[in-house]
């Protein structure tokens, strides 16, 4: 079954390009030409991936991304832009997106980061497939991508669940902020591993019964985080 992408673009050179590049590459593409546009898409339809342009009228990819994400559309971000500092990349990936690409690119290059966050992120490619997982507070389903308190649902993002499971299959050891933000999000040292205390800080809320005084995600001073409890 073809991975269905969304492309959301308002330089129609590009956005044509980008349609027929996927095309040939064997992903089902649909297009939108600004941000209004490709919000109503991606709240009427379910996708796979969406590419989308940071820089863009009616609303910017920022705007759109922090929307999807508020209304629990998890579907995986790339961003694109013309901008390269490291501000606008943390601020991307703060509100949800999964990767971020600088313009101009090769096409190469987005290849490879289109099947990297399909790997991280398709559903029915997590280990922890039909598994419910106990970790702290939560009862974690990792198939259906829920997580409940008792009999009431919290809400985890993507990137949220995708720590978890990182978090888990290593537990045996600590894992460093470099290794999650290159496992987790796809980027080496060039991001700052503040992000990754934010969200690790966002998740002990939602797990820890003290978030003052943490029993399931502990620090490792010196390198980084360790999910502890029962043998996963």
């Amino acid at each position: 079954m073809k991975h269905k992408i969304l492309v959301v673009e308002d330089e129609p050179a590009m956005r044509l390009g980008l349609q027929d590049n996927l095309e040939f590459e064997g992903y089902a593409v649909e297009c939108a030409a600004d941000g209004l546009a490709g919000l109503a898409a991606i709240q009427q339809q379910a996708y796979d991936l969406i590419i989308l342009d940071v820089m863009m009228p009616q609303m910017s990819g920022f705007e759109v991304c922090k929307r999807m994400r508020k209304e629990g559309i998890e579907t995986p971000v790339i961003l694109l832009t013309a901008k390269g500092e490291e501000i606008d990349k943390v601020l991307g990936l703060e509100l949800g997106a999964d990767d971020y690409i600088t313009k101009p690119f090769g096409l190469r290059e987005l290849l490879a980061r289109i099947k990297a966050v399909l790997r991280r992120t398709v559903k029915n490619d997590s280990s922890h497939e039909g598994q419910v997982m106990a970790i702290g507070r939560l009862n974690i389903d990792f198939a259906a991508y829920e997580a409940f308190e008792g009999q009431s649902a919290v809400k985890l993002s993507h990137k949220e669940f995708e720590i978890l499971k990182f978090l888990i299959d290593h537990h045996d050891r600590p894992v460093s902020r470099n290794e999650l933000l290159s496992e987790v999000w796809g980027y080496e040292a060039e991001l700052t591993t503040r992000t990754v205390d934010n969200f690790i800080a966002r998740l002990r809320q939602k797990v820890e019964w003290d978030v003052h005084q943490p029993k399931v995600i502990l620090t490792v001073h010196g390198v980084g985080y360790r999910l502890v409890g029962k043998k996963f």
